[in-house]
């Protein structure tokens, strides 16, 4: 249900937060950082949309590319040596089998909580990735196990993020959350139990008019995970901490949920702190799958 606003505006260590780690979500759709061809690959975002990252020290340990026979999902795990990171990215829809996973409306039962029902396309997008990330995420821990773990994803890589975090998460390892323009994922039960997982922190970031987390439609049982930080700048304009309202509650009418004044407007799911999406390769990818642990 509907919750009180809870502050204007976010700090500055916070807003920091949100601009660098949409900058790695942007990077997963760059093909050079999923593509599995060489050990330890710098990030890169030849669209220029990732001078934060590229900034850093920042190589991938995984990389995993059209993984599994139905969701082509895709992404990659990457540590960053300068800040400490370890960042696990999912790429949002670029191929025709993201796009029917996107479609897979159906809610079906999970073993992440009792009573938890998730949206079949974006379980079965995380399913066919976990074995590998899960083991990757473990390695890395072994390896280095000061390093915060923040998992990242824009779009349908939200999504998945989503599931991705609660299950790491649940198995032991803290892990922050952020994700941008994220669809729902799930029912009442498994939005709640992520909300309130305490091994991490959620920083569900939406925008102005973005179509995308307004889906699936909460007629079909759908609620979000809280909180969430609403930029209410138009497309094109670079946001502040002055322009981010932090929001609580599953359905929030003072954020993107009552905000629909343009359903249809694809350039707002694109842009947040700049365009995300940039360096999304050009036409629909084919299956070819890859993955990679070093």
């Amino acid at each position: 249900m509907t919750a009180p606003l809870e502050q204007r505006s976010i700090d500055f260590a916070t807003f920091t937060d949100l601009q660098l780690f949409e900058q790695f979500a942007a990077a997963s759709y760059c093909k050079s950082n999923n593509n599995v061809t060489a050990d330890g690959s710098k990030l890169t975002c030849p669209s220029h949309n990732c001078p934060l990252v590229e900034a850093d020290d920042v190589t991938t340990v995984h990389e995993f590319q059209n993984s599994g026979l139905l969701t082509g999902v895709t992404g990659y795990i990457a540590v960053d040596h300068t800040l400490s990171l370890t960042i696990l990215a999912f790429r949002g829809s670029h191929s025709l089998r993201n796009w029917a996973a996107d479609l897979d409306f159906a809610l079906i039962p999970t073993d992440i909580c009792p009573q938890c029902f998730c949206h079949q396309g974006f379980y079965n997008s995380w399913l066919e990735a976990r074995s590998g990330v899960l083991a990757a995420i473990k390695t890395t821990a072994s390896t280095y196990p000061t390093n915060r773990v923040v998992v990242v994803g824009h779009s349908l890589g939200g999504a998945i993020a989503d599931i991705a975090a609660a299950e790491i998460r649940k198995a032991g390892t803290d892990a922050d959350l952020y994700t941008y323009g994220a669809p729902r994922i799930a029912g009442p039960a498994l939005s709640e139990y992520i909300t309130k997982q305490n091994k991490g922190g959620n920083f569900r970031v939406t925008h102005y008019d973005d179509p995308v987390p307004r889906l699936p439609p909460r007629a079909l049982g759908y609620v979000h995970i809280s909180p969430e930080y609403y930029i209410d700048t138009v497309t094109g304009v670079v946001p502040t901490a002055e322009d981010i309202t932090v929001l609580s509650g599953d359905v929030n009418l003072l954020g993107n949920t009552g905000n629909d004044r343009n359903r249809t407007d694809v350039a707002a799911h694109s842009w947040y702190f700049n365009r995300v999406s940039a360096c999304s390769p050009k036409g629909f990818e084919f299956r070819k799958r890859r993955d990679l642990s070093r």
